[in-house]
């Protein structure tokens, strides 16, 4: 069984039931006590719910925090799992209408039982619809990635490309993506015709020298499609995601032992997640990031650690930081009309900072193919060191070949 049916067996889905709201526990992991969620045709609306995590325990006595916590709290149980990565559990409360979801967050912070209380936030893709069909993969060109696949195209690097679905079965992205799941209520509906995911995922590992479309930043490449976003509205390029479907693909993506974290991406700062990224930082993953060009929608480009990219015009007559005010990056790449993958088999082109994150992350995997060794510091400092400085001189946009060869003892152009 080959292409898109072989796949499809593969995509296992982090639901606990068919129709289970995004996270459910699985039977046995509902608290006593607790009524059991009701399954929504959509989304949930996360407005009146509050996210807590308990630190490392025995399932018990988790169950017995979650119990207690819904009944002096007032308080329903909306779902539950384990982050393995942090040893912990997250819990997920529905706060009554009429009620401050600040002050119950206030209180829960106070409370011993409980490690972390956060709302739920909302993060957007980061990019744009274009004109179709011009300027052929400009901004392959400007990253000179051509010269630098003289020396690596990332054969066998593992990218989690944290986004909406991928269509797995495009004739460009044949045999890259290795392992797909979703953590999205009923996402595996539309998992394959999911269209900013096949986007990204065609930037950072399009098949190389196959006679057809395009040429991905990391060729070689192996991505795992981890859907935690959704389109919005159904069929549209621009997708949202939330706290806690991002938390739970994030968590997989650090078991999974991959290499890359890709978030094309961007919301308000996120403590949950800010652990999350800690954790996948200290075990060797690297995490590239899109700017949201806003202080509101910095997060997680600002995180500390993390690879912040903004987009650059390179059809404006000479590279261009375009990127809005409050940004917090300092590496730039192309995002405007960038040519790429779109499901069903076509290609179309894109604006925007998801755009240039994406080929960013596929550069890195070219550095860690060079050197698997490489620390996050030590692979975005080669990234830094060796970029081109733009306007203002305090950006420099991203430069793939001169970044490999320095790994390489080649030179550039």
């Amino acid at each position: 069984m080959t292409g898109r049916a072989a796949l499809a067996g593969a995509l296992i889905l982090a639901l606990g039931c068919a129709g289970a709201p995004a996270g459910a526990p699985a039977d046995g992991e509902r608290p006593a006590g607790a009524s059991a969620p009701t399954a929504p045709t959509a989304p949930a609306a996360t407005d009146q719910q509050v996210m807590v995590t308990y630190a490392s325990a025995p399932p018990a006595i988790w169950a017995q925090n979650t119990a207690e916590i819904s009944r002096q709290y007032r308080l329903s149980f909306v779902l539950a799992w384990t982050l393995a990565s942090l040893g912990e559990q997250c819990v997920i409360f529905e706060v009554p209408r009429g009620r401050s979801v600040r002050e119950v967050i206030r209180r829960l912070s106070s409370d011993p039982r409980v490690s972390l209380a956060q709302t739920i936030e909302t993060f957007t893709t980061q990019g744009t619809g274009g004109d179709p069909y011009a300027h052929l993969q400009h901004g392959s060109q400007t990253l000179r990635l051509d010269l630098a696949h003289r020396w690596a195209t990332g054969k066998g690097v593992r990218i989690a490309v944290v986004d909406t679905g991928v269509d797995f079965d495009h004739p460009d992205l044949r045999g890259r993506v290795v392992k797909a799941q979703s953590f999205v209520d009923r996402g595996d509906k539309s998992f394959t015709s999911d269209i900013h995911g096949t986007a990204v995922t065609g930037l950072i590992a399009a098949t190389a020298n196959n006679d057809i479309g395009i040429v991905g930043a990391a060729p070689g490449a192996e991505i795992y499609a981890l859907k935690a976003c959704w389109q919005q509205p159904p069929g549209a390029r621009e997708a949202v995601c939330n706290s806690y479907t991002l938390a739970k693909a994030v968590n997989f993506a650090i078991l999974q032992g991959v290499q890359v974290l890709n978030f094309s991406l961007a919301g308000p700062s996120d403590p949950l997640l800010g652990r999350l990224i800690d954790q996948a930082l200290s075990r060797g993953i690297v995490v590239v990031a899109s700017d949201g060009g806003t202080t509101a929608q910095g997060f997680p480009a600002s995180y500390k650690g993390v690879i912040g990219i903004m987009g650059s015009d390179d059809l404006s007559g000479g590279p261009t930081v375009t990127a809005g005010h409050g940004s917090f990056a300092t590496l730039a790449a192309p995002w405007v009309e960038v040519l790429t993958t779109v499901p069903h088999g076509s290609y179309d082109f894109f604006s925007g900072s998801s755009m240039a994150a994406a080929q960013v992350s596929g550069i890195a995997a070219l550095l860690l193919e060079r050197n698997p060794k490489l620390t996050p510091p030590e692979l975005a400092a080669i990234i830094h060191k060796t970029a081109r400085p733009l306007s203002p001189a305090t950006i420099g946009e991203v430069d793939a070949c001169a970044a490999v060869a320095s790994l390489s003892g080649g030179g550039c152009p």
